[in-house]
């Protein structure tokens, strides 16, 4: 895989990673979490939750890019900028599927 397209491959990926916690109620869009008793109308994953799966899967995109920066070439040592500055991105990327799930009026 040439460098062009694992770049965009990384790209799609982080936006597919960054909003999947706010569109599906499993974990990790795999797991399946127990509903609470009193929950009749449907059951909702909590926000820290939700922030917590999207950490883990941060640095899941992290490690294929790492994985796939290594396999094109050497890879490169980062600082704690690159993380904070990466970190930041992810949650600039998880923005549209925060505004579907919490800020957009449900008639």
């Amino acid at each position: 895989m040439d460098v062009n397209a694992s770049s965009w491959l990384v790209i799609v990926l982080g936006i597919l990673a960054a909003n999947l916690p706010f569109f599906n109620e499993k974990l990790l869009a795999f797991v399946p979490l127990k509903k609470a008793a009193q929950a009749e109308q449907g059951w909702r994953k909590p926000l820290g939750l939700r922030l917590l799966e999207m950490v883990a899967l941060y640095f899941i995109v992290g490690a294929v890019a790492f994985t796939l920066e290594s396999r094109i070439g050497n890879g490169f040592p980062q600082t704690w900028e690159f993380y904070a500055i990466t970190g930041c991105l992810f949650l600039v990327l998880a923005f549209p599927g925060f505004v579907m799930k919490y800020l957009r009026k449900r008639r």
